[in-house]
C-alpha cells in the first residue's frame, strides 16, 4: 500500500498526470499498472503462425492476429509497465473485449500494443 502511493505521487511530482498501481489491471484510459508477464504465446494455442497473445498476473491480457514485435526479447517474469490506452464506445454491460492496451518490458525496454480480445466488443 505504501508502495503504491509512492508510486502515485512520484507520478504526480514528475507531472506525467499517469497514476501507478501496483499489480492491479488498469481501469481507466491513461491509468497505468506494474505487472509482470505470465506467459507468452501463440493466439491459438500451439499453434505457429496464429498470431501473438501474453497475460499477466494482474490478470491483463493482450491478443493479435499478427506478431506482436514489442515481445520479441521478452521472457516470462519480466517487469512490465501496462498502460490503458482505450476503450471502445456503446460495448454491451459486461462485455470488456476491444480495450487496448500499451505495455512496456522493463527489462528491453521495448513496447508493443494491442487489444484484450481477438474481437470488439459487441462483435463476434
Amino acid at each position: 500500500m505504501i508502495a503504491r502511493m509512492m508510486l502515485a505521487a512520484l507520478a504526480l511530482l514528475l507531472g506525467t498526470g499517469v497514476s501507478f498501481a501496483a499489480d492491479t489491471l488498469p481501469m481507466k484510459v491513461g491509468q497505468c499498472s506494474q505487472t509482470k508477464i505470465k506467459q507468452i504465446g501463440t493466439r491459438l494455442d500451439g499453434i505457429a503462425d496464429s498470431g501473438d497473445a501474453v497475460s499477466y498476473t494482474n490478470g491483463g491480457y493482450q491478443v493479435s492476429y499478427g506478431t506482436i514485435g514489442g515481445l520479441k526479447g521478452a521472457k516470462q517474469g519480466d517487469g512490465v509497465k501496462l498502460c490503458l490506452t482505450e476503450i471502445p464506445d456503446d460495448c454491451p454491460p459486461g462485455d470488456d473485449r476491444g480495450k487496448t492496451y500499451k505495455a512496456t518490458d522493463l527489462r528491453t525496454h521495448r513496447s508493443w500494443e494491442a487489444m484484450n480480445s481477438e474481437h470488439m466488443c459487441g462483435g463476434a
